[in-house]
């Protein structure tokens, strides 16, 4: 009776959790090899922002702002080499957001704390935090309408609020401008502080913005391209003026973005415009 009880029912209790221990070997999956590109990329992105903020740490404000712009390179072309190779995963996004939360979050608001807020004491650390932290619940507000059926910015072809790469080149713009002309009153806190405010504001932000995501005619594509060019050689020949200039045009831009936006949705309304095609 005990050897039967032994052979038969202590098995079958045992047998669920086996059973329920290979389903669960069978469902969890490692990252496919085509994901694997891409994800190596925005994890070079991350290590990029925390290189920024290793430099700050020791004062070389040109490389932390050098290794954000590289990072915001990076975090530019993983989705599009995701989607080439046909390697988008969950993973692959939610590391994307957290090498963007260190990268345009983190890593600006403490370049800017040590080049200048850092002088305010609490006050400026307030200030660095609110950058941080507001790009973390930008970033959680995209996470959590992924899935939302209804998102009339996106789908009219426009973003809510400015974008994490573009907050951050947007707040260090002070920092620009101070290495291009040395003017000590741009590393002020009462300039730097308010302008930090002002683009962490931006991200939070409702107002529609221009997506990055630009469709050429193919009779301007060479025009394109000779802008792209001259844009390089800018950058290289003359960063800090080039970036303060793009920084400016692109704030300049989001008056006529909100006016687009309300065009598009007008037209929408009234039935004339299909969806994702910004006027």
């Amino acid at each position: 009776m005990s050897d039967r009880r032994g052979d038969t029912r202590l098995p079958r209790t045992l047998r669920p959790r086996r059973m329920r221990r290979m389903r669960r070997g069978r469902s969890v999956r490692g990252i496919p090899l085509r994901a694997i590109a891409p994800n190596t990329v925005t994890a070079l992105a991350l290590c990029s922002g925390l290189t920024a903020i290793r430099f700050a740490i020791d004062g070389k404000w040109e490389l932390a702002v050098l290794m954000v712009l590289i990072a915001g390179m990076l975090d530019g072309i993983d989705g599009k080499i995701a989607r080439m190779m046909r390697g988008e995963s969950r993973f692959g996004a939610e590391l994307d957001s957290l090498s963007d939360a260190i990268s345009f979050g983190v890593a600006p608001a403490l370049i800017l704390y040590l080049w200048s807020l850092q002088t305010l004491g609490r006050f400026g650390w307030m200030i660095a935090l609110i950058h941080a932290l507001f790009c973390a619940l930008r970033l959680a507000r995209f996470n959590a309408q992924i899935d939302a059926e209804e998102q009339p910015h996106k789908s009219a072809g426009f973003l809510t609020g400015v974008p994490a790469p573009a907050a951050a080149v947007l707040a260090l713009l002070p920092l620009y401008l101070w290495l291009f002309t040395d003017e000590p009153h741009l590393r002020s806190p009462a300039v730097v502080a308010p302008w930090t405010a002002f683009i962490a504001v931006l991200m939070i932000s409702s107002v529609a913005t221009f997506a990055p995501h630009v469709r050429l005619k193919q009779r301007i594509r060479f025009e394109a391209v000779a802008v792209l060019v001259v844009l390089v050689a800018a950058l290289v020949a003359a960063p800090w003026p080039t970036l303060a200039v793009i920084a400016i045009l692109y704030l300049v831009s989001i008056p006529f973005s909100v006016r687009s936006y309300r065009r598009v949705r007008q037209l929408r309304a009234a039935g004339t415009v299909r969806d994702g095609a910004p006027e």
